[in-house]
């Protein structure tokens, strides 16, 4: 049932389905990121809970458990645009979210057995796993939202990641405190994952022309918004490689989303580690202040969208105009909030506290600065589009842990983490300015259906 102002359906089954991929995404972010206060945990018992084994982890060790996940992560980014294409979306997402729910169900077995090396094992396995996701994602996205919605239903599916962190960061604090110990992370994100599966079985559709719940109006009104050919659904489209790697917008994206990942990453995998060593807070601060700043990041990703909005709607700012000046935003003040963290210490707390909100709350304006770019260059080849991004962009968390590692070798030395943080702050600056001057929010023309047809 959906209901109707004229002809076009305001609420229907297309926002179901971003529902879904809003679930789906925090589901997977938290089985990504809770390492972080997980291997905090496990390396200071006496902190969280003494009931369970503490493991006496190097530096060289923690780096290289945070950073393995994507080890396996960057692997899969091109087979899942593929998968999604030949069996489609609903079948490869179900799977892929599954075995990233078996990885975290055994991820304490493991550490039991093997250690860090058994951990990273495991990380590997469950990157491998959701790297499948996220190109699978855009794909559902192309095939299931207009193009005036696509903006708000994709800001709105993707701000899962900020409520992943959320419960990632805070939620994982608490488990570990608690009768579960540092175990109950990995369980609790498996049984989250699993039930993620059974919603994704029942209530996902490959497009609106094979959804059992849509209604005729909401179909049509999807199907013709979307001008594609009658047998659009059943085709295999041709890969325009060369046009792809050849395209001067696609490239500054891609080096924009780079840059975002240089630079969150580092926030994510190094809040836990930066707050315990030189703010000298316990687990259970450290796990409510870690996860403050994500929390701000998911309240103001719901700024940006409705001020996107106001914008799109009220034609103030082209879609382009959109793309890039909610991407200054998102990466400019980080650059510089981020210098400013690195000269606050202990003595601090709520300044270094203040500013590290600012920065990542601030940073959700990626989402529609340039996350969502891909489908506005090619709809057709979303999932491929955002198979190439997320193989870069995700090569570079491999890199962000082992360079901390390196530069950090003692925790609570504030000189060390200036180095990082500035480090962060110059990548997020000079990503901006090549996507200010080579990006745009205007469809490429290799996006057509038969633009490698003989002419």
């Amino acid at each position: 049932i959906c209901i109707q102002i004229f002809a076009a359906p305001v609420i229907g089954i297309r926002h179901l389905q971003a529902l879904l991929l809003f679930i789906t995404i925090t589901s997977i972010y938290i089985g990504r990121l809770n390492a972080g206060v997980s291997v905090v945990a496990m390396t200071n018992a006496e902190s969280t809970n003494p009931d369970f084994p503490e493991h006496n982890w190097t530096p060289a060790q923690i780096s290289y458990i945070l950073s393995s996940f994507y080890w396996g992560y960057v692997i899969t980014q091109f087979l899942g645009g593929y998968l999604c294409k030949l069996f489609g979306v609903k079948s490869v997402m179900f799977w892929a979210i599954f075995i990233s729910g078996v990885c975290s169900a055994v991820t304490p077995l493991c550490i039991g057995w093997g250690g860090w090396g058994a951990y990273c094992g495991i990380r590997v396995l469950m990157g491998f796993a959701q790297g499948i996701i996220f190109p699978c994602i855009h794909q559902h996205l192309a095939r299931w939202s207009p193009p005036q919605e696509r903006n708000r239903l994709g800001a709105l599916s993707h701000t899962g990641i900020e409520c992943g962190n959320v419960l990632s960061m805070f939620v994982s604090g608490m488990i570990a405190k608690g009768p579960m110990g540092w175990p109950g992370i990995s369980y609790i994100s498996a049984i989250v994952a699993f039930v993620c599966c059974a919603l994704w079985f029942v209530f996902a559709s490959n497009n609106a022309t094979e959804s059992r719940f849509i209604s005729d109006a909401e179909k049509k009104y999807i199907e013709e918004s979307l001008q594609h050919g009658q047998n659009f659904h059943k085709a295999v489209i041709p890969i325009p490689w060369r046009a792809i790697w050849t395209s001067v917008p696609f490239m500054a994206l891609l080096v924009a989303r780079c840059s975002e990942s240089w630079g969150l990453s580092t926030l994510q995998a190094e809040i836990p580690a930066y707050m315990h060593g030189v703010l000298e807070m316990d687990i259970g601060s450290n796990a409510l202040f870690s996860a403050l700043p994500f929390l701000a990041m998911w309240i103001m990703s719901y700024v940006y969208l409705i001020f996107a909005d106001v914008l799109l709607t009220r034609q103030l700012l082209s879609l382009t105009g959109i793309r890039k000046t909610m991407n200054s935003l998102a990466f400019w003040i980080p650059a510089v909030t981020l210098i400013g963290i690195g000269f606050l210490d202990v003595d601090h707390k709520t300044w270094a506290i203040v500013l590290m909100t600012i920065s990542v709350g601030v940073n959700s304006g990626a989402t529609i600065g340039s996350s969502l770019n891909s489908i506005d260059l090619s709809p057709n080849h979303a999932s491929i589009l955002m198979g190439i991004i997320n193989t870069a962009a995700n090569a570079v968390p491999i890199a962000t842990p082992l360079v901390a590692g390196v530069i950090v070798t003692e925790k609570s030395d504030r000189t060390q983490w200036q180095i990082v943080f500035i480090i962060s702050s110059v990548i997020f600056f000079v990503g901006n300015c090549i996507y200010l001057a080579f990006g745009t929010a205007v469809s490429q023309p290799w996006d057509a259906e038969d633009f490698l047809l003989e002419k």
